[in-house]
């Protein structure tokens, strides 16, 4: 795959993620008072960094498998294959009621997610205007 597809595809499923992040801030915030709910993440990007940084985490010496029920100490992941999770934390508490929404706080998470989101579509732009470029000399 050429570096132009991995970048657009890249920037593809970010603004996915940004579109499932920006749903599961307004469940929180339509839930910050309901007894005993428990907000949702959203878990993509340290998942496609691991993925990602398995082609550079090449062993030296990669061992030969001679049946195919051996385990290989080496396999590259495919960053294609991550795919978007939405994670419920059990772990906090924010109010008596046993909810841990702090709505304070998913405010700012929602203007970081559309900062985000607005930064991606701008790269996204930037790729397509070079290519244009390109095409039109």
């Amino acid at each position: 795959m050429n570096n132009f597809a991995k970048t657009v595809d890249l920037l593809h499923r970010a603004m996915d993620v940004t579109t499932v992040r920006r749903q599961v801030i307004a469940n929180n915030m339509a839930n910050a008072n309901v007894p005993d709910f428990k907000r949702s993440t959203v878990n993509f990007e340290s998942e496609l960094k691991r993925a990602l940084d398995t082609g550079s985490q090449k062993p030296a010496l990669e061992l030969k498998l001679t049946h195919e029920k051996h385990i290989p100490n080496y396999k590259e992941r495919d960053y294609r294959d991550v795919q978007i999770r939405r994670v419920l934390d059990y772990t906090s508490t924010y109010n008596n009621n046993g909810n841990n929404v702090d709505p304070e706080q998913e405010a700012i998470l929602a203007v970081e997610n559309q900062m985000s989101y607005m930064m991606f579509a701008q790269a996204a732009n930037f790729e397509f205007s070079q290519l244009n470029r390109v095409l039109r000399n």
